[in-house]
């Protein structure tokens, strides 16, 4: 244990990160009980440490780059799965206040034993659909909504933006090749009251990622979300 907590604050601090020994637990804390819920439950297909720590923490982390994280933001991750990247903006960032919202009750479950057991605070776990949680007091009172559920943009822009508050933002955590996407999404972050801002790229190992940034610039008519499934199955063009 001692050798891959040290490795952990280590590759950290390459990436810029100066965390406490007790955030370096944490995460260590974190990636045993993903590792061990896995084995009952269908949580991620990525279980090696150092693909974890790359593709999941530091994945969830590098939002950083984009978005100034050190701001008391209340932020909403949607489609949160197996936590990502609500779990580790949160150890990372203490100051935030997060919601992570997830439509299998089992992951929801595993969650809030995760954030029980790390201690963390200014946290929930929400079992819900987008489109039933948006038309309640969540609608448009975030700071900030990411998402790193698979879907294209115009689908994550139908769920996310309604949650948004005018002058907030949207990030989409998506694979470096975006172009096609951004520009069928146009039509839908119009609508929606959302407009790009920008994509910035950056190099993970060998893979490239994209955070697309849409800035939320007036109100999201009450039509949108549409019913659930709609949205995924009729993306705004």
């Amino acid at each position: 244990m001692e050798d891959r907590l040290n490795e952990m604050s280590q590759k950290f601090i390459e990436e810029g990160f100066c965390f406490s020994e007790y955030q370096v637990k944490q995460f260590h804390l974190f990636y045993e009980m993903l590792i061990e819920k896995n084995k009952v439950m269908n949580l991620t297909s990525i279980i090696e440490f150092d693909e974890v720590l790359e593709k999941h923490f530091l994945d969830s982390l590098f939002l950083n780059r984009a978005v100034d994280l050190n701001a008391s933001l209340f932020v909403l991750d949607l489609g949160t799965g197996a936590g990502f990247p609500g779990i580790p903006l949160k150890i990372a960032f203490p100051e935030l206040k997060i919601v992570l919202m997830d439509s299998v009750k089992k992951k929801i479950s595993f969650l809030e034993e995760v954030i029980s057991e790390l201690n963390l605070k200014s946290i929930e776990a929400v079992h819900a659909r987008a489109e039933e949680m948006a038309n309640t007091s969540y609608r448009e009172k975030f700071d900030l909504c990411v998402s790193r559920a698979v879907a294209n943009l115009s689908t994550l822009e139908e769920y996310c933006l309604p949650f948004v508050k005018t002058g907030g933002k949207f990030v989409a955590y998506k694979s470096g090749n975006i172009e096609k996407e951004k520009e069928e999404s146009e039509k839908a972050c119009n609508l929606l009251g959302g407009r790009l801002k920008e994509v910035y790229k950056f190099d993970m190992g060998e893979n490239k990622r994209s955070f697309v940034i849409v800035e939320k610039i007036k109100t999201t008519p009450k039509r949108f979300p549409r019913k659930a499934g709609t949205p995924s199955k009729e993306p705004l063009r």
